[in-house]
């Protein structure tokens, strides 16, 4: 893959991207990766209430239309964790994921990410 950048676009792979302006571009949210979404997804979902795995798997599948598997939603869980973004309590043989405060303070930089970017998409599209 190439890439070259010329002021106002890059070229990428023979594709050329206009690049906005710093003012315009907010900077992508450190808390979760905006690519898949996976994590974008499950601050939001437990920004509802505490769930658990197999509870996010379930609410994800409704949204997505397919059920994200353990080897994909387990890993995006650890990962919160580890960044302190999502506690985990065990509750007999259950875990349950709760959002902590940095939880909620990304996910409403991530919210304010995604709507910079996406906003115009679904102003056109009404």
């Amino acid at each position: 893959m190439s890439y070259t950048s010329s002021g106002q676009h890059i070229n990428v792979s023979d594709v050329l991207y206009y690049v906005m302006a710093n003012e315009c571009c907010p900077t992508v949210p450190s808390c979760c990766d905006m690519r898949g979404m996976l994590s974008f997804y499950i601050l939001w979902l437990l920004s509802k209430g505490s769930m658990n795995g197999q509870e996010l798997s379930e609410e994800l599948g409704k949204r997505r239309g397919t059920k994200p598997t353990p080897g994909t939603i387990y890993p995006a869980l650890k990962e919160l964790r580890l960044k302190g973004l999502v506690d985990m309590e065990r509750k007999g043989r259950t875990t349950v994921y709760t959002l902590t405060e940095p939880g909620r303070e990304g996910l409403i930089e991530a919210c304010n990410y995604f709507c910079s970017v996406f906003g115009e998409i679904f102003q056109e599209h009404r």
